[in-house]
């Protein structure tokens, strides 16, 4: 048996029992669309934010409910010791109680209040608009977190395969040197180098395999799941490392992002609210009718009554309540313009750097296939010269870290690049 099916058969073993004992149906294998559908469906903040929309719609309604008319029934029954008993306290208008009852129906209807319940109204329509696009944002933060967890427990698995192999490769190598120093073509130290290097791999195996169990919890709560699961993850196709203009990127992220979509909407509800305030000084109109029975009454009264009329009600002193709330509205709404200003430039500065770390990123997966090339090949030098009896094991210990370094960093750079693609899709209002 050659060396090359030696390592492989002994990398298959150790992988077989350096795996986390699970059951069968613990395991299931997940595509990224897959684990995005899960969270959508899953996850607390999602439900929780539209759930919030659905209640900003209700809002809408109350607004609205003003322009409708406003009906009531009453009864009323009364007993009075004397006919002609009157209220003494408690008003300049004390009318005579009467012994009587009565059913009837009392009808209001707003005519006109100049404006505020429109104002109202479109303010609520707007914050409402605005609760749906905080939705959209929070779903894209909870699907960037679901891609960045995802390629993170990818390269988890592929650092723990690395590791796997690093510890085959240096098991097969203690036991030539160890079978070497028997036959006294090797020494001890070489044996001590060996051991060192088998028992530093062994290291970076238990640390992978801790990694990676945390990847899975990381996985397994963003996706909404309260047990962990350990998942077979698919790999997901790398992307173009092409990094377009981030000119054009940043004017994308300012039309499509949907927090900055949203924050528009609240400053254009926070200025419908001040114009609905400044309306308080106007007068309110409305048309008032009443009309029902009375069975039981007083001889001087009828059987039935009904009336209908119109009130105006116009403010004139309020104690300055209505031009403070105008002001604090006013205020508010610019408020809020300066916070959408904010954030905008927030977002020039993350799409930038998005665009700088994606090129990096890109950059990186060039130079570590370069590296992991030439790591390969001094390794397989050092390997012959090993076997060929011209150089020690402190030369195949370094070209073997040497490697392992390599193969961590490639791996760590394409699922980086990965994540890093899924934050610029985010900064730019796109679906991660």
């Amino acid at each position: 048996m050659n060396l090359k099916l030696q390592l492989w058969v002994f990398t298959a073993l150790l992988v077989l029992t350096s795996v986390p004992k699970t059951h069968a149906e613990d395991v299931r294998q997940l595509n990224l669309r897959q684990a995005q559908d899960l969270a959508i469906k899953n996850h607390p903040r999602i439900t929780q934010a539209e759930l919030i929309a659905l209640a900003a719609k209700q809002v809408v309604r109350e607004a609205r409910s003003a322009f409708f008319p406003s009906i009531s029934a009453d009864a009323t029954a009364v007993d009075s010791t004397a006919n002609n008993t009157r209220i003494a306290a408690g008003g300049l208008n004390n009318p005579l109680i009467l012994t009587r009852e009565a059913e009837g129906i009392n009808i209001s209807q707003l005519i006109t209040d100049f404006g505020r319940t429109a104002n109202l109204t479109a303010s609520s329509k707007l914050q409402a608009r605005a609760q749906e696009q905080n939705a959209l944002a929070t779903r894209a933060e909870i699907l960037l977190a679901v891609n960045s967890a995802y390629y993170n427990t990818l390269q988890a698995q592929s650092i723990l395969a690395v590791a796997q192999q690093t510890v085959a490769t240096r098991q097969l190598t203690f036991d030539q040197v160890s079978e070497l120093a028997t036959n006294k073509l090797k020494s001890g130290l070489d044996v001590s180098f060996a051991r060192v290097d088998l028992a530093s791999s062994k290291l970076l195996l238990a640390n992978a395999n801790n990694d990676l169990q945390a990847s899975f919890a990381t996985l397994s709560n963003v996706l909404g799941e309260r047990v962990q699961t350990n998942f077979l993850l698919v790999e997901e196709p790398v992307p173009s490392g092409a990094v377009p203009d981030d000119s054009e990127l940043v004017q994308t992220a300012l039309r499509d992002r949907p927090d900055l979509i949203q924050l528009r909407f609240q400053r254009d509800a926070a200025g419908r609210f001040a114009r609905a305030e400044k309306d308080l000084n106007y007068p309110t109109v409305s048309a008032v009718g009443s009309a029902g029975v009375t069975p039981l009454h007083d001889q001087s009264m009828r059987d039935n009554y009904a009336a209908a009329g119109v009130n105006v009600s116009i403010p004139i002193f309020e104690g300055m309540l209505f031009s403070a709330r105008r002001s604090e509205a006013e205020l508010r709404a610019k408020a809020t313009d300066e916070t959408l200003r904010d954030a905008e430039n927030n977002v020039i500065r993350d799409v930038r750097i998005a665009v700088l770390n994606l090129s990096y990123a890109a950059e990186q997966m060039t130079l570590t296939a370069e590296l992991l090339a030439s790591a390969n090949e001094a390794f397989d030098l050092a390997q012959a010269r090993l076997n060929a009896g011209s150089s020690s094991i402190v030369e195949l210990s370094q070209a073997e870290l040497n490697q392992t370094q390599a193969q961590i960093a490639q791996a760590k750079a394409k699922y980086e690049f990965q994540t890093r693609k899924s934050i610029l899709n985010f900064q730019l209002g796109q679906a991660p």
